[in-house]
């Protein structure tokens, strides 16, 4: 394992983020704060919005890849082989909740360490040279360092229905999850854990961002409401400081449903939706899943949010080795039944299960029976539906919605109805509904649509 010589200069750290769904990263401003507090000189690289050049890459000591999600490690891998040709005695690193996923792997490439979702004391440790210690450890977190990160204006803005934007900002309160969804990418990484961030480390990091324009904060936490009271402190301190602020977050149905008396509060302290992974109306997926709620408890706190005037952004799993023609109609049926259209992004109608390395999944005895190997391309267990025309049905949805149009939401339901029709998932129909267009206004929204 390359440990990193630091006898005759300071440290040059170079991170590199691919991808985080259009959001200044997290992952880069919280360890270039370790990192300079330990006497590193960092330069930053978010590549979504920015180049990184040979030079900077063959002039670092360090060079660590954040890895948040599964398109930012396939966007990583290229560029981690380009990393070890132009500079073969950089020590490579790859952090966040993907790389131990995918270790094997990102080692094949060049990587030398590979940390999880508490990464900053591995880091910090490479870069004094230091042999990293194994198992994950608590973060005692700091307040990170945003000035040499690309503009805020580059990145997804809140879209209101009147056609108001936002600038948008993002933190974390916590990190983790306490429960363990089957399908969820944290549950290998944080087995049932979540660490909460000191408020005041938040709040610091959102009046910051403030500082630098903006006006909505994206809470990225796999689920806000893990410590319920850790979320009403964050939000009435941010209140009291910026009361003009905005946010969202997401919060899981169960939770939603749990702490009813705190839907009105969402809305009252300015949430301007709620990001929750509704996954499925049928009551077996949900439970093969773990998801701990019925479609039942979705509609009680969906009624309970729109009495209070708090919009839900639902997320779904629409194809899964148990999806059949027949269930997906009804997904589309009750979407439209629960008048949804205008607050589902069109991307949720094509999702389709992703089985990386680690799933709690991949032991299902419907999983194994239809798995084939691990792709390294994709990073990810290939599978075949059992019945081909669901696998077809997605493959033209995602055409469908991947290709741009740029018509409402309504409209694209529509076209996702019509080829549902096509393939014998729902009943054609010449006229299309009309009552959630009438009752119902879009909800405001995050310009960037991808989840995964």
């Amino acid at each position: 394992m390359a440990v990193l010589d630091t006898s005759d200069q300071q440290t040059t750290v170079l991170l590199i983020s691919t991808y985080e769904m259009g959001r200044q990263p997290f992952g880069l401003a919280s360890p270039a704060a370790w990192l300079g507090a330990r006497g590193a000189s960092v330069t930053v690289k978010d590549l979504s919005v920015e180049d990184v050049s040979d030079v900077t890459l063959a002039a670092s000591g360090v060079v660590a890849f954040y890895l948040p999600m599964h398109t930012a490690t396939r966007l990583a891998a290229p560029l981690i082989e380009r990393t070890r040709r132009v500079n073969p005695n950089a020590v490579i690193a790859a952090y966040g909740i993907y790389a131990p996923l995918n270790d094997g792997y990102l080692k094949q490439l060049g990587v030398d360490h590979v940390f999880g979702g508490e990464f900053e004391e591995g880091l910090s440790a490479v870069v004094e040279g230091r042999e990293p210690e194994e198992g994950r450890k608590r973060t005692r977190f700091i307040v990170p360092e945003r000035n040499d990160l690309p503009a805020l204006s580059n990145y997804a803005r809140l879209r209101f229905p009147d056609g108001e934007t936002r600038v948008v900002g993002y933190t974390e309160a916590s990190r983790g999850c306490k429960h363990e969804c089957r399908h969820c990418p944290v549950v290998p990484i944080y087995q049932g854990s979540f660490n909460i961030v000191p408020p005041e480390v938040v709040l610091d990091d959102i009046s910051n961002q403030v500082a630098i324009g903006a006006e909505h904060i994206t809470f990225g936490d796999p689920d806000f409401f893990n410590g319920p009271a850790h979320a009403v402190r964050v939000i009435e301190g941010m209140k009291g400081r910026h009361p003009d602020v905005t946010y969202d977050a997401v919060i899981k149905v169960e939770h939603l449903k749990q702490r009813a008396d705190l839907v009105p509060w969402l809305a009252d302290t300015g949430c301007a939706f709620v990001t929750t992974a509704v996954e499925s109306f049928d009551d077996r997926l949900l439970t093969i899943l773990d998801k701990g709620h019925t479609a039942a408890d979705f509609e009680d706190v969906l009624a309970s949010a729109r009495a209070s005037g708090l919009p839900i952004a639902p997320t779904f799993l629409a194809f899964t080795p148990w999806t059949t023609i027949e269930s997906y109609g009804a997904f589309l049926e009750t979407i439209e039944q629960l008048g949804l259209v205008s607050a589902v992004s069109p991307i949720q109608y094509a999702i389709r299960l992703l089985l990386p390395e680690g799933s709690l999944l991949l032991s299902h005895p419907d999983v194994e029976a239809i798995t084939g190997s691990f792709d390294s391309e994709s990073l990810a267990y290939q599978w075949t539906h059992s019945d081909p025309r669901v696998d077809s049905l997605q493959e033209d949805l995602l055409k469908l919605i991947s290709h741009g149009h740029d018509g409402s939401r309504a409209d694209i339901f529509e076209r996702a109805w019509a080829l549902a029709a096509e393939h014998g998932a729902v009943e054609r129909r010449e006229s299309p509904w009309s009552a959630d267009v009438q009752g119902l206004a879009t909800i405001p929204y995050l310009t960037e649509p991808w989840y995964c």
